[in-house]
This record gives C-alpha cells, sequence and structure tokens, in this order.
C-alpha cells in the first residue's frame, strides 16, 4: 500500500476520534443555581429557572448541545455562556409543589435515544442520562387561608349579632 495513503487513513481515523471523543461530555461536573417564583396570589403558573455550569474532563465537550427532561417533560436547553447552560419551565400552580426536582441533561446521542424511546412507547426514565442536576422547590406562597374580605364580612356580621341581640335584651 501506498506510503500516503496509509498516512491519509491514519490521519482520518484520528480525526474521526476525536470528533467522536468530542461528541459526548466525559466526567461531567455540574454546579447549578436555582430560581422560581415565591408569591403564586396574581399568577396562574410558577415558573422555574436552573442556571448551571458544565465541565468536562474532555476538551471541547462543554459546547455540544444540551436537552433536559422535567417530571417526564422535555425542555430545551440554553447555552448562555462558556459553558454556562440555563434551562426553564412553568408549572400550574395546582400542580408545583415543594420539594426536589430533578432534571436529567441528555446529549444529542442520549436524547435520541429518549425520543426513540418516547415514539416505541417506552418508559424514558430507562434512557441512561448525561448527569442530572437536583434542585429543592421551596414552595410559593399562596395568600392567606382566609382572604381579607372573607374575614371583614365575618367581623360584621358578628358584630351585627351582638348588637341586634343585645338590643333585643334591653328592649325586652
Amino acid at each position: 500500500m501506498n506510503p500516503k495513503a496509509v498516512l491519509a487513513v491514519v490521519a482520518l481515523v484520528a480525526v474521526a476520534a476525536s470528533v467522536c471523543a468530542a461528541s459526548s461530555c466525559s466526567n461531567p461536573v455540574v454546579k447549578s443555581s436555582f430560581f422560581s417564583t415565591s408569591d403564586a396570589t396574581i399568577v396562574s403558573q410558577i415558573a422555574f429557572v436552573t442556571e448551571f455550569t458544565l465541565k468536562c474532563s474532555n476538551a471541547g465537550a462543554e459546547k455540544l448541545p444540551l436537552f433536559a427532561e422535567i417530571g417526564g417533560k422535555l425542555a430545551p436547553v440554553v447555552r448562555v455562556g462558556d459553558s454556562k447552560y440555563q434551562v426553564s419551565w412553568n408549572e400550574e400552580i395546582k400542580k408545583a409543589s415543594s420539594g426536589k426536582y430533578t432534571i436529567r441533561l441528555f446529549d444529542e446521542e442520549s436524547f435520541a435515544a429518549v425520543r426513540k424511546a418516547q415514539r416505541a412507547g417506552e418508559d424514558i426514565q430507562s434512557v441512561k442520562a448525561l448527569t442530572s442536576v437536583q434542585i429543592s422547590f421551596p414552595g410559593a406562597y399562596k395568600g392567606p387561608w382566609i382572604n381579607s374580605e372573607i374575614l371583614a364580612a365575618g367581623v360584621v356580621a358578628f358584630v351585627a349579632y351582638v348588637a341586634f341581640s343585645t338590643r333585643t335584651k334591653l328592649l325586652a
């Protein structure tokens, strides 16, 4: 075989190996911060925003597109800087309970497996995620147990009852 051809094949294999190695994040390390709606008295949905940094042991893998799954729903992940990402979603107030939420992150290859599992009607939890982020939602203020209008009407009714019952006793 021609030495130039061997060299070309070796170079092609090396380039293909480096592309394959950079197509997935090895040993991911995630640091996250979390924000959510804290007052739910005038909104119909709770907004959740998680911002995180991703560090990989293989260089360049942090720039790959990512996808997220939260509670069975898929959400886009947006890159907002070098190795910095953000994912956000909304929940109805009745469904947004306080507690821990797990955000599973997928690269392109594992996200394709998630979509394939969805099409086949299989459980997407069986697909191995690249990594996951766990957040703790303390809950949102939904207002007082008794609205001030109802409390005021109750106090007025009580005062009126006491006044009329006292008046009846005095006139009798």
